[in-house]
């Protein structure tokens, strides 16, 4: 496995057992979901690759088939632990210090203003403390998403 020192993801994949809730919802052996920092909206979650990739076309095929799975069963989660209407799922990997690829799993729930939704869901995002999903509530969903996964057979491998 390929980990870039100095990069946030790789060394948080290299500390996993040590890690809150939030920080290691569900993984495999390519993958790891999280919930994302700085949002307003709880549930916003990321699933990174645990070997440091900055592409999508990068990926192996065992890592892009566990793409799919994972973007799939996340969606299911949230929708059964949030409530959300829909999930969106995107892939920037441009922001400073977060160039390891990673993908959003956003809950887009039913109430979301119409000036929030689509691609500006962004807006939520970067939010200053005060505004931002707090660590206990980010590690409220993130239990409940692993133990709706483990439930099924999903999750923590």
């Amino acid at each position: 496995m390929v980990i870039k020192p100095g990069c946030f993801t790789c060394e948080n994949t290299i500390r996993f057992d040590e890690l809150p809730p939030r920080e290691r919802i569900a993984a495999d052996e390519h993958w790891r979901a999280a919930h994302a920092v700085g949002t307003g909206l709880p549930g916003w979650l990321v699933l990174v690759p645990h070997r440091h990739v900055l592409t999508i076309a990068d990926l192996t095929d065992a890592e892009a088939a566990g793409l799919g799975y994972w973007q799939v069963r996340l969606s299911r989660a949230l929708q059964a632990v949030t409530g959300c209407a829909k999930t969106y799922v995107v892939q920037f990997a441009e922001a400073e210090g977060f160039g390891h690829v990673h993908f959003h799993v956003i809950p887009r729930p039913a109430v979301l203003p119409a000036d929030r939704r689509g691609p500006n869901v962004f807006g939520l995002l970067g939010q200053p403390e005060g505004q931002a999903v707090t660590a206990d509530q980010m590690d409220a969903v993130a239990v409940a998403l692993t133990g709706w996964l483990q439930q099924r057979g999903e999750g923590l491998v």
